[in-house]
């Protein structure tokens, strides 16, 4: 195994500095790298190319860029190696698990991996390595996925910006001096700088979607407990959500289909039928009816406005319909400051100097809390959920932007005044909600649109999405810089 430490990435600091001055940066890639988990799993089935050979393509370019993003917090070169060993083998005898066989990985560093650090981007975890896997994770590993490492974050998930990290910040491949959004912000950085074939990350108020739309990538927030999060550095109980950041709409179904199902031993996991992701893609979409929530629209920047009706415009000839509508509002405090505080308590009291300062300040605000006003907080969070479902009655989809804002510069995006206006909501509501690709600023930085369907409504989440993918190209763009 081979860590990143906060000392390598002090020394690497000069050698960073001068790549911001160079507008070429890295050149463009064309090889194994370029390839979709969806391309290089057809190419692996068929032994046109080696689980080994697509890893140590991953690895190597991990190594040269991941000291220039800090996308990576924990590289595990032996055991990825190891794996793909065995997967190839396994190939060779002809058992072939499923279309992640043999495809490199990588999850955000507050999911628990056995015998890896798993560190939630803090020092107060900074030695901390679990005894078991993630419940995702041991999913992942029977479907044959090869575990490239740990993935840097926003600590402990307590924003949205990445920059805030014992490990240092994450830089957004498609400007060095940006957020990549966060939480998952390593997640959002890795898979658009092609470091690995897809990532896992976690979503609490948009911290999947977040980082999609920045990196110019594809991510999805599932319903409220379709996906296992035992396992996984919690941040809020009644909110926490694990998914798939992939380069394409049909790879986070490919990810999602294998995540999903009933953990009994989670104690937010449903039951549920799970319906093919996969060939929920190649459904029609042209009965389906538009609901657009003119609120999040509001205060947004020109440019994503404009890339935005742009997708809503072509999205509404695909379709049976559109109209506007209003969306249940959620009052008072939020049901995730008292569970992240609780979570918190018993290591503050005696690591409280190991926290950065503005992750203390946040967790802090739920120290305060009444338990009455918590016990309103979560009689709000079973309003909303049920009155979300009439929304429902008479649209099968809403559309509108994943952000308001372009993404701003490393150590100053925490005065953003609205990260999370129009992600949180689908948290609040507990309904799937994906960020995909739909233009970029004059800059050249990427615009994200919102998808968010109803209580377990995936498949019509992914048919949209993925029909509006196969009608552009704004997902086939890759970073500049790298």
């Amino acid at each position: 195994m081979r860590a990143l430490t906060r000392r390598n990435f002090i020394v690497g600091s000069a050698s960073f500095t001068a790549l911001l001055s160079n507008h070429k940066a890295f050149p463009q890639s064309s090889n194994l790298t370029d390839l979709t988990i969806s391309e290089a799993s057809r190419l692996i089935r068929t032994g046109a190319i080696s689980p080994v050979e697509l890893t140590q393509a991953y690895l190597d370019r991990i190594s040269d860029l991941n000291p220039h993003l800090n996308a990576f917090i924990t590289v595990t070169e032996d055991l990825a190696l190891d794996i793909a060993y065995d997967m190839e083998e396994e190939l060779s005898r002809g058992n072939w698990r499923g279309p992640l066989h043999g495809i490199p990985l990588a999850l955000k560093d507050n999911i628990d991996t056995a015998g890896t650090l798993t560190t939630a981007a803090s020092e107060v975890f900074a030695n901390r390595t679990p005894s078991k896997d993630a419940e995702v994770v041991l999913r992942l590993k029977k479907a044959g996925a090869v575990p490239l490492g740990k993935l840097n974050m926003h600590e402990f998930a307590a924003g949205g910006t990445s920059d805030v990290s014992y490990f240092g910040p994450v830089h957004n491949p498609w400007d060095l001096n940006r957020i990549p959004g966060g939480s998952s912000g390593g997640s959002g950085a890795a898979v658009a700088a092609r470091l690995c074939a897809g990532a896992l990350g976690t979503d609490t108020g948009g911290s999947i979607r977040s980082p999609a739309a920045y990196c110019g990538i594809v991510g999805l927030k599932p319903t409220y407990g379709l996906t296992s999060i035992r396992g996984i550095v919690p941040y809020g109980i009644t909110a926490d959500c694990v998914g798939p950041m992939t380069r394409s709409v049909s790879d986070a179904a490919t990810l999602l289909q294998v995540m999903s199902g009933y953990d009994s031993k989670d104690i937010a996991s449903i039951e549920a039928d799970i319906p093919s992701y996969i060939g929920a893609l190649s459904e029609t979409v042209a009965s389906l009816r538009i609901g657009v929530p003119r609120e999040l629209y509001s205060d947004t920047d020109p440019e994503i406005l404009t890339s935005v009706e742009n997708a809503l415009s072509l999205l509404s000839t695909m379709t049976h319909s559109t109209q506007n509508v209003d969306l249940p509002q959620f009052s008072g405090i939020r049901p995730t400051l008292v569970e992240s505080y609780a979570y918190h308590a018993k290591y503050l009291e005696t690591h409280k100097d190991l926290y950065q300062p503005i992750t203390l300040q946040r967790l802090l605000r739920g120290a305060d809390i009444t338990a009455a006003e918590y016990a309103e907080a979560r009689y709000e969070l079973s309003r909303i959920r049920k009155e979300i479902a009439n929304v429902f009655e008479d649209v099968d989809l809403l559309i509108m932007p994943t952000k308001r804002v372009l993404p701003g510069f490393i150590n100053e995006a925490s005065n953003n005044p609205n990260p999370i206006r129009n992600t949180l909501p689908f948290n609040l509501y507990g309904t799937p909600a994906i960020s995909i690709p739909c233009g970029f600023s004059r800059e050249g930085l990427p615009i994200g649109l919102q998808i968010s369907g109803p209580h377990l409504g995936e498949t019509k989440v992914l048919a949209l999405a993925n029909a509006y993918e196969q009608a552009t190209e704004w997902h086939l763009r890759q970073p500049t810089l790298l």
